[in-house]
């Protein structure tokens, strides 16, 4: 049941997306997350306790928050069964919420849509919505690179990984994935306020999306073969492999150096946030750094190509169990 939830939800989402009306209505589920977050951040994060304490507090806090999500997945089910097909068709509702597909898609064609229309400004201000980095500073190449590295990136952890923890565990494996994930966004970085009370957040975001970033290369592999060519799947399934490691993240160098290699560019190497300069080692060295149109473009045709094997996965795993 639960991956015959996931294939219309997949569907669901792809069609539909994150629509605005709704959203301007109620609040959007990760948003309650956000504010719970935020809470546990407020009340137990002091700047007077020793490192030690602050990290210790931090474990427990993510251990918190995990449990309510746990617990809030485990009524849901509960419920949702109890209502028969209704509580599948909103199951369904709420997996579609919490999976990225479409949404992903708008908001980086929305920066190539963005360059075409009004040039490097308009589109320096349409990548600031999706990356972090500084986006004075980018050229249009450079924009075009930051695009499809998002694209990338939040293939795994806003697509894959949220499917995947629903096809092992269900609204309690999904939800408490989506709150480690938040919690990675909002408290796992290392700005002193949260070097020791968010290492606990982002170390488990680390493990819970180490089976995601590894699937999500393979489908971007698969994409590539699909829309470029067998070559064009061979060098992202190699550059996938050679260089994914290189990445400060152990699981976002998988997607990027997969995406990097089936467009023949060089993806990551040195930006900036807020003024100050990062050093990041570049994923596919040996490629292109003079992205255009055309590679964001075939970007988000090779993406969509992988979210349609992720349903293909899904779709055969439904068989399998009926056989």
């Amino acid at each position: 049941m639960h991956l015959t939830a996931l294939f219309f939800a997949l569907a669901l989402d792809r069609l539909v997306g994150d629509p605005d009306w709704l959203w301007r209505r109620f609040p959007h589920p990760v948003v309650a997350f956000g504010k719970a977050i935020g809470l546990v951040d407020d009340r137990f994060n002091r700047e007077d306790d020793a490192p030690a304490m602050r990290r210790h507090k931090g474990m427990l806090a993510i251990a918190g928050l995990v449990a309510l999500a746990l617990v809030i997945g485990l009524v849901l089910s509960a419920l949702f069964r109890h209502l028969g097909l209704v509580g599948f068709v909103f199951e369904v509702a709420i997996v579609a919420i919490l999976i990225a597909q479409k949404s992903l898609s708008d908001h980086v064609g929305a920066v190539g849509a963005a360059l075409r229309a009004g040039g490097l400004p308009a589109g320096r201000e349409a990548v600031s919505m999706i990356v972090g980095r500084d986006p004075e500073g980018l050229d249009r190449p450079a924009v075009l690179r930051a695009a499809i590295e998002s694209l990338a990136e939040n293939f795994s952890d806003g697509v894959v990984a949220p499917a995947f923890w629903y096809a092992v565990g269900g609204l309690p494996g999904l939800l408490a994935y989506k709150m480690i994930n938040t919690a990675d966004s909002m408290i796992g970085h290392l700005s002193p306020r949260h070097r020791d009370f968010g290492r606990a957040a982002a170390k488990l975001d680390d493990l819970a999306n180490w089976p995601a970033a590894r699937l999500s290369a393979a489908l971007v592999a698969g994409g590539a073969l699909i829309v470029s060519g067998t070559k064009a799947g061979r060098a992202a399934a190699g550059a996938a492999l050679r260089d994914a490691g290189l990445h400060r993240s152990p699981n976002a160098g998988w997607p990027e150096a997969a995406m990097a290699g089936a467009l023949g560019l060089s993806l990551g190497g040195p930006r900036s946030y807020g003024g100050a300069a990062v050093s990041a080692p570049r994923l596919n060295a040996a490629g292109r750094r003079d992205a255009d149109l055309r590679d964001l473009d075939r970007a988000l045709a090779i993406y969509r190509q992988g979210c349609n094997f992720l349903m293909a996965i899904t779709l055969g795993g439904i068989f399998v169990g009926l056989a």
